[in-house]
């Protein structure tokens, strides 16, 4: 950043000029000046601090929090010139509280670069009442003695939020009130904490649609307007809250802290994750999804698509697709679980067991002839989809289901179990029910190794809570945005049309083809007992084979009368 000399003159012209600036100011040298509830854009070069400065406080403000985020570098935030423990901050979502003096009017904190890279970010100012709560002021766990910051933390399965208690609020100069001297209404412990989740753009990393989200919801009334509340704790309650983790999907987390009694609020720092890693070689945000994983959907998309529209034509290629997922999926679930193979090794011995799968249902169907023992496999399937879409919905988050593993898993199987039941009374259009909607489904996940949709949570969260023991307790809202709609209409259309071609096309053929191996039988004792059939006086198949090789080796004569040709 360029250094040049300021003018006497220049910090109080800038302050004239900027009421008539836009909302999101530019800056100017390595001084900022913020207004409170102003976003400034702020560019921190390597070795270089900069001064955030906070004018024109106004006398009824009581504290001030500064807040600034970047999208995947960290900035530190600094009471001092010199970060030092207990005084600044390091994050990409960062801020300080400061509890004014009586007649300040004007304060500064400090920014710079850890990491010696220059750090681009959008900051803003927050200012609050006496009456207001203080966020994070009866801190007793991370290193700030009032953090208003939210912390986050999370793997491929959960995503997990923890910040700290706060106080009631007070005026300038006073003496905080006690955190822990007891539990009355007059106390801290009355305070009530509303966690709140905000999804930004579907398959949009870029800085842009990040600061555009934090500007819509970084302060109280943009949070509560645009924001989802999930939950609310009391102060009793540990002060976390666990969700699904979607990698790639931005999503900023925030905690609004409420007085009931004085009906005043405050909010903590929002913090942001994408799930993933910028900085990552391999597997980084923009390039989620391996190799083989695309391979994998793109193969299951094709033959989810032929099911959909001719599985119960061709029943043996309809039975092994069944057989495959059926026994894909649930190997999967077991060596994840058991070992620690490599992610690629999984997947490839997972398709190995469920080519075994497909090809042990199809020999079952060919040998024994039961019809109806398959139709209730490929039912399960169907129900299994159906379970894990019912609980999908918001019913999945209702609190017995997350509190207690076994009443979701006896509802999971119930539902799972009772579609098959149908099956029965009508085998032929609940097998071609389950070529739609199954065979669509695949589609959709085929897309999603390519382009990120939400649709694929509906069994992802299935297979999360069969990998991860403590996956109950987590949140699985996910985002419904436009391209969700979009997959949401092709699986609607693309099973609907499959189901109708395939009951129009099949409704004069018999229900289902017979069992080779059954008429095979059939025809070899109709042979022994039926002297007339031709067929029965066939030469053994050694005695045939054999002739057939003499044929091929063997120049045969013609036979008959040859006439020679007259001139």
């Amino acid at each position: 950043m360029s250094r040049r000399i300021c003018s006497p003159l220049l910090p109080p012209l800038l302050l004239l000029l900027l009421p008539s600036m836009r909302e999101v100011q530019a800056q100017v040298e390595n001084r900022v000046i913020f207004l409170p509830g102003t976003f400034q854009n702020v560019n921190v070069s390597q070795n270089e601090t900069v001064q955030a400065v906070v004018s024109r406080i106004a006398p009824e403000v009581a504290f001030i929090t500064l807040q600034f985020h970047t999208q995947h570098r960290n900035a530190t935030l600094s009471y001092t010139r010199f970060p030092g423990l207990g005084l600044s901050l390091t994050a990409v979502d960062s801020g300080l509280l400061s509890a004014l003096q009586p007649g300040q009017t004007s304060l500064s904190l400090f920014l710079s670069s850890p990491d010696g890279e220059t750090v681009a970010g959008t900051g803003v100012i927050l200012s609050f009442s006496s009456t207001d709560p203080v966020p994070g002021a009866c801190n007793m766990e991370f290193n700030l003695d009032i953090d208003p910051n939210v912390y986050i933390h999370y793997n491929l399965y959960e995503t997990a939020i923890r910040f700290a208690p706060a106080n009631l609020g007070y005026e300038r100069g006073a003496s905080p009130p006690a955190c822990d001297e007891s539990t009355g209404t007059n106390t801290r412990w009355r305070l009530q904490y509303d966690v709140y989740q905000y999804f930004l753009p579907e398959n949009d990393l870029s800085e842009q649609s990040l600061f555009s989200g934090i500007q819509a919801v970084a302060d109280i009334q943009g949070m509560m307007e645009n924001g989802k509340r999930v939950m609310t704790l009391l102060s009793s309650d540990m002060s976390m809250a666990v969700f699904n983790s979607i990698p790639g999907q931005g999503v900023v987390y925030s905690v609004i802290v409420r007085d009931p009694l004085l009906n005043t609020s405050a909010s903590y720092v929002p913090i942001h994750t994408y799930a993933c890693s910028f900085a990552s070689t391999l597997d980084s945000c923009q390039t989620l999804g391996k190799v083989s994983t695309k391979v994998f959907f793109t193969i299951t998309g094709l033959a989810g698509l032929f099911v959909c529209f001719f599985g119960h034509r061709f029943f043996k290629c309809e039975l092994f697709c069944m057989g495959f997922s059926f026994a894909a999926f649930f190997f999967f679930v077991l060596i994840t679980r058991t070992t620690e193979l490599n992610y690629d090794i999984r997947l490839t011995l997972s398709a190995v067991i469920g080519v075994v799968g497909g090809v042990i249902l199809v020999m079952s169907w060919w040998r024994f002839g039961s019809v109806m023992a398959c139709v209730v496999v490929v039912g399960l399937m169907l129900g299994f989809l159906i379970a894990s879409t019912v609980l999908f919905t918001p019913l999945g988050d209702i609190d017995v289901f997350r509190r207690s593993d076994v009443v979701f898993w006896v509802t999971f199987c119930c539902i799972m179990i009772i579609v098959p039941l149908f099956f029965v009374r009508w085998p032929r259009e609940g097998n071609i029910i389950t070529c739609g909607v199954v065979g669509a489904y695949a589609v959709v996940l085929a897309v999603n190794a390519y382009i990120y949709t939400s649709l694929s949570f509906i069994t992802l969260n299935i297979l999360k809570r069969f990998l991860n023991n403590n996956f109950s307790a987590v949140f699985t809202d996910v985002p419904f945005q436009t391209l969700d709609y979009i997959m949401i209409t092709v699986w609607v259309v693309l099973g609907v049309c499959g189901i109708v071609l395939q009951l129009y096309r099949e409704r004069s053929r018999p229900f289902f083809p017979p069992s080779p191996y059954l008429m095979w039988l059939q025809e070899r004792e109709r042979r022994k007992t039926n002297v007339l059939d031709p067929s029965h006086h066939f030469p053994p198949l050694p005695n045939r084979l054999l002739a057939r090789a003499r044929q091929l080796t063997k120049r045969m004569e013609p036979a008959g009368e040859h006439t020679p040709l007259l001139l």
